[in-house]
């Protein structure tokens, strides 16, 4: 039988490198992302077995309709990929960086979606006895200095940590994969010089976990480019 997996900020980056490898190793994708144009594009590569919801993580109601819809259309949901994320490059001295009414998006979106789409997959994925994955960061294990998406990263780690205590009788796995840095959009013209992982070099950890057997719950993977500095 065709294992679903919805993924989230699945548009672009690691979300889309995970769509592709999902479905070139047997799994039916269920994409969802803000921007309906970009997961339009990215089914037409996938197949026709791809479903696409744009939707809003920020939103429960959006988040709740696209779990229900994805459930009832395919018959349930085996692996939910939290991987929905917004970078915006804080100093809390103020020293030319995003002003604070551009932070909210980012702790919203990395912080209460990834909370809030967990709370709306987990009903569906003690029924399938499933997988709920996050997208978190080195920058999570670590002090970054003024860096505010390193403080929702570090949320994320203890999201993850949270929800697999409590579904420890469930049969749900739960894991969170930690990279490096990643050449994707969100990052910097300074970062590129820096060594970088590929989206799909995330994909593959992704892939991993869930590729486990079932007595086997990797809780979390930390993958870095090699050569990244060794206090990041």
């Amino acid at each position: 039988m065709t294992k679903t997996m919805l993924i989230t900020g699945a548009s672009h980056g690691i979300g889309a490198a995970t769509a592709r490898a999902a479905a070139a190793a047997g799994w039916r994708p269920v994409l969802l992302a803000r921007s309906a144009e970009p997961l339009s594009a990215l089914a037409a590569e996938l197949g026709p077995d791809t479903l696409t919801v744009p939707c809003d993580v920020t939103d429960w109601e959006q988040l709740t309709a696209a779990l229900e819809r994805a459930e009832t259309e395919l018959g349930g949901i085996d692996a939910v990929f939290a991987n929905a994320g917004v970078v915006t490059h804080t100093s809390f001295l103020g020293d030319d960086e995003a002003p604070p009414e551009q932070w909210r998006d980012m702790v919203l979106t990395n912080v209460y979606g990834a909370a809030i789409t967990a709370r709306a997959a987990l009903p569906a994925l003690v029924r399938t006895r499933g997988h709920l994955l996050f997208t978190g960061s080195v920058a999570g294990r670590g002090i970054r200095v003024g860096n505010l998406y390193s403080a929702t990263k570090h949320a994320v780690t203890a999201l993850a940590q949270n929800i697999r205590a409590e579904c420890v009788d469930t049969g749900v796995r739960v894991s969170i994969v930690q990279p490096g840095l990643v050449d994707t959009d969100m990052i910097t013209d300074e970062q590129r010089s820096r060594p970088q992982l590929e989206a799909s070099d995330v994909a593959e950890a992704v892939l991993y976990a869930v590729s486990q057997p079932a007595r086997v719950d990797v809780n979390e993977i930390v993958v870095r480019p090699t050569g990244q500095h060794p206090l990041r």
